[in-house]
């Protein structure tokens, strides 16, 4: 792999950090400011509708430019937002930039990923779209933990001049390493073509899947915490080490799945969908029992993360016709599941269901995945 990937992959790191560190800062955020725990709560809101809005509109601003300016144009926005979040007083003006880095996060993964994929040979994407992706679970075992631990040692603006500064030298480094040239290797498209790419039933449908998918991660994900501490006994100690379990899990299965991919996409998602609906079962039915709750959590890591990069790569390939296009198509997918996802797990814990209910969310949303496959099938269509 080429070593700009890695240097795009640092980037990734920092986004991502950003992105899920807000968990545990929010209530010294809301302390700080002057706001509700549930007014700071929106910032995070904010940033995945940014996300889910900012990939496709950033994607088509920047399609007709060589990747590497786009990919600096959108880190530099990233870092300087996050510069001026760390040294607000306002809470709207810190909304603001929560927004704008969601848009500049969307933006520069939308690129990359097509920028990544333009950097190998055409049956090297999955092991490209995993180098990249592998950013994001690194930031879950160690960037989120990391900016969790400063919030609580100097303060949450501290956790955001850390991801600036995680920032700084991946910038300096893309400006001198990422090839200048664009990403799909030749002409584009025009817009029209490749918006009209989306609407193929085969492309919507595993973008209809990563989105169940990721959905059903970031239910259980963003509500782990309670589960360890309430259903399983332990104590809080206990909650950096479970999160960093399953971003382990999480690296491995991205890592495991960028191979498999490009040898063959099609086995891969049906057997492991079908572990991962039985995985969260075993979660939701086994969770009183620390021992086995936490063994399982690296398991639903990789399982989770794998068959999450497996169609991110198949959204890839199936969007060749769209190069442009075809990384924001899946940030968008990717992120509208990272939004709905803990809102339904949230839905499910106010309606008195129990700490353990999103975790049933999770085996809901991938049986349903399931189910869009078998369609899939029905309908002549390969499997993803």
């Amino acid at each position: 792999m080429p070593f700009a990937l890695y240097l795009l992959g640092l980037a990734v790191f920092a986004q991502g950090t950003s992105e899920f560190m807000l968990a545990g800062l929010v209530p010294d955020i809301a302390r700080d400011l002057g706001v509700s725990v549930s007014t700071a709560g929106t910032l995070t809101s904010a940033f995945a509708v940014g996300m889910v809005v900012g990939a496709p509109v950033a994607a088509l601003l920047a399609r007709r430019r060589p990747s590497r300016p786009s990919l600096l144009v959108f880190l530099g926005v990233f870092l300087a937002v996050h510069v001026a979040g760390a040294l607000t007083s306002d809470f709207l003006v810190l909304l603001a930039t929560r927004v704008l880095a969601a848009l500049a996060n969307a933006g520069f993964l939308a690129v990359g990923l097509t920028a990544a994929t333009g950097m190998v040979a055409p049956d090297a994407k999955g092991r490209a779209t995993a180098v990249l992706l592998g950013g994001t679970t690194l930031a879950c075992v160690a960037g989120v933990p990391a900016g969790a631990a400063l919030g609580q040692l100097l303060g949450w603006r501290s956790a955001f001049w850390a991801v600036a500064l995680v920032s700084a030298p991946a910038l300096a480094a893309i400006a001198r390493s990422v090839p200048r040239g664009p990403a799909a290797g030749g002409p584009a498209p025009d817009a029209g073509t490749e918006l009209r790419a989306l609407g193929r039933p085969r492309l919507l449908s595993v973008l209809c899947l990563a989105a169940l998918v990721n959905g059903a991660t970031f239910c259980t994900f963003t509500y782990l915490a309670p589960l360890v501490t309430r259903v399983c006994g332990l104590g809080s100690g206990w909650v950096p080490a479970v999160l960093a379990l399953f971003g382990a899990g999480a690296f491995a299965g991205v890592t495991a799945a960028g191979r498999l991919a490009d040898r063959s996409v099609r086995p891969v998602p049906p057997l492991a969908g079908a572990a991962l609906l039985a995985g969260w079962t075993a979660l939701a039915l086994a969770a009183g029992q620390p021992a086995v709750a936490v063994a399982l959590v690296p398991v639903l890591g990789l399982l989770a993360f794998g068959v999450g990069a497996t169609l991110v790569t198949r959204v890839l390939y199936e969007a060749a016709d769209a190069p442009s296009l075809g990384g924001a198509f899946a940030t968008s997918a990717l992120n509208v599941g990272a939004a709905l996802g803990p809102v339904l797990g949230g839905a499910a814990l106010d309606g008195g269901f129990g700490h353990r209910s999103p975790v049933w969310v999770s085996a809901l949303l991938t049986a349903v995945a399931g189910l869009v496959a078998h369609c899939r099938t029905r309908r002549g269509e390969q499997p993803v």
